[in-house]
């Protein structure tokens, strides 16, 4: 009978366990947004339960509020002497610790005026130096949104200004402009293209090779940028890594169609709030054709990746970080026509030291050092052709930050970056006949660049940012200073007027200033050494609204005017040379003689309609009507290979809770893109003929446009939150309806005739996550 009663006390013991409803810890720390320095006696208050819930920050701005119910939440954040801040579409999952970082911004308001000005913080750049163009996004979007498949540069694809050409690459298209315009930069410093199947000079890939298990919130701006980023003038992703849990060891592990993942957090040593974050992906095809399952025919991809951060808090005023991320990628081809092995390759690892000086001013060092490689061996059986290439490029970079609060109204921050950029080059072929060396060099140059800027709030509704960033290219003392200004005037509670403007320049990659060109002479020689730095100007303006939390109207108009744009020689008899620009190009390497003559121009309007994820659904709508131009040398203006004239995102998501204690979700999310078609050059009939392979007419330089680009993306999930565990199960489909839209045309020399390349049609992807 004892063992009856026993088994019974055990058995209501364990039933009540698991009804209990899963509850989570959220932490984090409260900061000022200009000296970096913790906030004390800041309230958090969770807004979106009943009733209200919070903690209040300590010494050192850190808070902790323990048995959170498991959804979304919503955050509001209070400090005497500074505006209230709002944090929306937090996730509160059982398997992981939520940790917070919340920057305060000082008040203008007197202690007696009993005056609270609050602002929604949704879509806001984490910079503050930002003052049009720019937003951050969360981790949570790049998972959530329909057909990004946790990549940032796909889930980008759903903003205003933004377009691609290419299924098959996450290269972007930011406002008409060449994807090559793109900088990444990672922890403070610019990295090299964090793709996966990467080619020289591009800024995309196949498949992204960041992982959202160790990316936070960050930026992502397209245009008139602060005076803090160059060696940019189309976008700027500034990616931040989130550090790993300093009280508890947590793990993921994901399995989908497009890699194997693992990641684990958790503290180092028994106290003191050092943590470490790691993670690897392994591809899953590659997996499966190891094991026999060749699903892939001709064509082998293979890649992986790894990330990790270490942050260490060195001393109360101090703080050390090391962080790095790596990928390796080949793609091998076998067939009876040609056979290719393709080979991308990348790695970085940074140190980072912070330390706060006083109350008002830091100072952050950071040494970082890059490597890519791209190999490429390839052979056309059927035309007896050859191509060969290596291009090995390492860069150690210093980089300096000093900040400096001057009080409430004033800001002051100047940088200082050196890179010093080693390179291996080597490129040739025979597609005309005997093999040509395009490049053959080898040794390191410099580039140097320093900024300065000021933020300056006039009053509690206007802010001007001011500044200048610097370049110069080693290599042949090319230089340029770029002036920015931004301003932000909160014309009334909830609207907002902006203006921005600023010069913005951009290095060629190194092979092209190397590249092996005809001197005229019948020997070759680096005619492009003396390229002068591409320049473009950006003018921007900008309204924003937001009627009600969660809601966000932005009207942007833009125009931006490039110039010493490599073209043509003046003496070219080549019709490429003639008509086209490297406006067009979307990578790097160009083997042809150049100068720096040429020029172009962009313009548009843009509309963002935007609902963040409050009551279960999320909406947003992005319209973009542009147009991209350019002048090659013959002088006559175009439209550029970019100039696809709109863009028409809508996305849409739902969640309903589902379980006995409504801790579980199911989701549906939509997104439905329409665009205009990629522009092409006609294919020259009769040359292709005579060649027996794909010949353009160049003087008439992308004046073809493909049909219009449509596409329509689903994506569904189901989350459940046990105790400690969370897993989510999520299928993508993209292209649901199967739409082969079009990417290009060709000659096919078999069939002798023009033909059509289409893109991707419906591709389903699933995915499994566990989070414990």
């Amino acid at each position: 009978m004892k063992k009856f009663i026993f088994t019974l006390l055990l058995g209501a013991a364990c039933t009540l366990s698991f009804a209990q409803k899963p509850v989570q810890v959220v932490k984090g720390r409260v900061i000022d947004a200009e000296s970096q320095q913790p906030v004390i006696g800041a309230g958090v208050m969770i807004t979106s339960v009943s009733p209200v819930t919070g903690s209040a920050t300590d010494s050192e701005g850190n808070f902790r509020i323990p048995d959170v119910p498991v959804g979304r939440h919503a955050f509001r954040v209070t400090s005497l002497g500074y505006d209230d801040a709002f944090v929306q579409e937090v996730t509160v999952g059982s398997g992981k610790e939520v940790d917070l970082t919340v920057k305060l911004t000082e008040s203008f308001r007197k202690l007696d005026e009993v005056v609270v000005k609050a602002q929604q913080e949704t879509g806001t750049p984490l910079n503050d130096m930002v003052s049009v163009s720019g937003r951050s996004f969360t981790v949570e979007q790049t998972k959530r949104f329909a057909a990004a498949v946790n990549d940032p540069a796909r889930m980008a694809l759903s903003f205003a200004g933004v377009a691609t050409n290419d299924d098959g690459s996450n290269q972007i298209i930011i406002r008409g402009n060449s994807p090559k315009g793109l900088l990444w930069r990672m922890e403070g410093v610019e990295i090299p293209n964090p793709n996966h199947f990467a080619q020289e000079g591009t800024s995309g890939g196949g498949v992204s090779a960041l992982s959202v298990n160790v990316l936070s919130n960050s930026d992502f701006l397209t245009g008139a940028f602060p005076a803090e980023y160059g060696n940019a003038t189309s976008g700027v992703f500034d990616l931040k890594l989130r550090k790993g849990n300093n009280e508890k060891r947590e793990y993921a592990a994901q399995a989908g169609v497009l890699g194997l993942d693992f990641a684990a957090e958790g503290p180092i040593g028994p106290k003191g709030g050092a943590s470490y974050l790691a993670n690897y992906r392994y591809s899953t095809l590659a997996v499966l054709s190891k094991i026999g399952m060749n699903i892939q025919g001709d064509a082998l991809n293979d890649f992986q990746d790894a990330a990790f951060k270490v942050y260490i808090p060195y001393d109360e005023k101090a703080i050390l970080s090391v962080w790095g991320m790596g990928g390796i990628s080949t793609s091998k081809v076998h067939s009876d026509d040609e056979e290719e092995k393709f080979g991308s390759d990348r790695g970085m690892v940074g140190l980072n030291y912070m330390r706060y000086l006083n109350s008002r001013s830091y100072l952050e060092n950071i040494v970082s050092y890059s490597v890519t490689r791209q190999t490429d061996d390839y052979t056309d059986k059927e035309q007896h052709t050859n191509y060969q290439q290596q291009f090995i490029n390492q860069t150690l970079r210093l980089s300096t930050l000093y900040n400096y609060k001057l009080g409430a109204r004033n800001t002051l921050r100047m940088g200082l970056i050196i890179n010093h950029l080693d390179f291996n080059l080597f490129d040739k072929n025979n597609e005309d006949g005997p093999y040509v060396i395009h490049v053959n060099s080898k040794g390191n140059t410099q580039l140097f660049q320093a900024y300065g800027q000021v933020k300056s709030r006039l009053s509690p509704g206007v802010t001007v940012n001011l500044g200048v960033h610097g370049m110069l290219l080693g290599l042949n003392n090319q230089f340029s200073i770029e002036p920015r200004a931004g301003l932000r005037w909160a014309v009334a509670p909830r609207s907002t007027i902006s203006l921005g403007m600023g010069l913005h320049s951009k290095t060629e990659t190194i092979s092209t200033y190397f590249a092996q060109v005809n001197a005229g002479d019948g020997t070759t020689a680096p005619l492009n050494k003396n390229l002068k730095l591409m320049k473009s100007a950006h003018f921007v303006t900008g309204y924003e609204l937001r009627p009600s939390a969660g809601w966000r109207i932005l009207a942007e108009a833009y125009y931006q005017h490039h110039y010493h744009v490599p073209i043509g020689p003046p003496n070219t008899s080549s019709p490429f040379l003639l008509h086209n620009s490297m406006l067009n190009e979307t990578s790097g390497f160009i083997s042809d003689s150049l100068t720096s003559a040429g020029k172009g121009r962009s313009y548009g309007v843009e509309l963002t309609l935007e609902k963040s994820l409050t009551g279960g659904f999320y909406l947003m709508s992005t319209t973009s009507l542009y147009q991209s131009k350019y002048t090659g040398r013959d002088g006559i203006e175009r439209d550029s290979r970019f100039n696809g004239r709109y863009v028409q995102n809508v996305l849409a998501g739902k969640e309903w809770r589902a379980g006995q204690h409504k801790t579980n979700i199911f989701a549906a999310n939509i997104k439905v893109l329409a665009s205009g078609g990629n522009r092409t050059t006609p294919v020259d009939l009769a040359k292709s003929r005579a060649k027996g392979r794909t010949e353009r007419d160049w003087t008439q330089s992308y004046a073809e446009q493909l049909p219009g680009y449509f596409r329509t993306d689903l994506r569904v999930s189901y989350t459940k939150n046990r105790k400690r565990i969370t897993s989510t199960i999520s299928l993508d489909i993209q292209n649901v309806t199967n739409r082969l839209n079009a990417f290009d045309r060709y000659y096919d020399s078999k069939k002798d005739e023009v033909r059509l390349i289409t893109q991707t049609g419906l591709l389903p992807i699933l995915n499994y996550r566990l989070e414990f």
